[in-house]
């Protein structure tokens, strides 16, 4: 039996899947994972992307957080890919239960997934620090310097987590509450090492655990299914 075939026999027998993933999931969409060998972290800048992804930083330069933050994070054009559609199909037909991401693209939303848990925020929500007046993506793609509101002059900042901030405590609870229930937990493109998101592991108590990511992770011994596959593949060759 393949992997895929064990995998396919995994979900096919669930009635509470929870789908928990990374950086490696929007890979094959063209979008770069920060810690791969071509990611944004080994890119040249005049700081560390690191730290130019950081709360210090946003409000010490934002001149400069913003224009790697147009150049790197805002993602155009991109689409979809075998992951995120399979796991769209796979809620609509009652199997999944909601998906917990760490990435900010919105790629799972504009698949069809209806129950996402943004654990980084989105690129796509973006709101003035003064007033609170809500903005989508182009309100930043569209402006040059420090992008601000045209209603009262406030800084219009992205509703992703930056480095030093918390994550949402709603967010957090819901995405525990999902894992906890979970008859299966399906982990996919994350090396597991951004906390507290990689903690989450600890709160499943079901049937299966199965991990998707092209690297071993420290959860692999844990795991009833290990598949060293990107993750689009495996997805995309299931019969939903």
């Amino acid at each position: 039996m393949t992997d895929v075939q064990r995998l396919q026999e995994i979900i096919d027998e669930s009635e509470n899947i929870v789908f928990f993933g990374g950086a490696g999931v929007s890979t094959e969409s063209g979008i770069p994972d920060f810690r791969s060998v071509d990611g944004l972290y080994n890119m040249k800048y005049d700081y560390p992307p690191e730290q130019m992804v950081s709360a210090t930083f946003y409000y010490r330069h934002p001149d400069e957080f913003f224009r790697f933050y147009r150049d790197k994070l805002i993602v155009k054009g991109a689409k979809p890919n075998k992951a995120h559609i399979a796991l769209a199909e796979l809620e609509k037909k009652g199997k999944l239960k909601a998906v917990i991401t760490q990435n900010i693209d919105g790629l799972h939303q504009l698949a069809g997934s209806k129950k996402v848990y943004e654990l980084h925020g989105s690129t796509l929500r973006n709101y003035c620090e003064k007033c609170g007046k809500f903005f989508d993506v182009s309100a930043i793609e569209n402006s040059k310097g420090i992008p601000v509101c045209d209603e009262c002059g406030g800084r219009i900042k992205p509703d992703v987590v930056l480095y030093e901030e918390m994550l949402d405590d709603n967010v957090i609870r819901g995405a525990v509450k999902a894992i906890s229930e979970a008859d299966t937990l399906i982990i996919g493109g994350t090396s597991l090492v951004v906390y507290p998101a990689a903690g989450f592991i600890n709160y499943f108590n079901g049937r299966h655990l199965v991990l998707i990511n092209l690297s071993a992770t420290s959860a692999d011994s844990m795991a009833e299914l290990v598949i060293n596959k990107p993750i689009g593949e495996v997805l995309g060759a299931l019969k939903i």
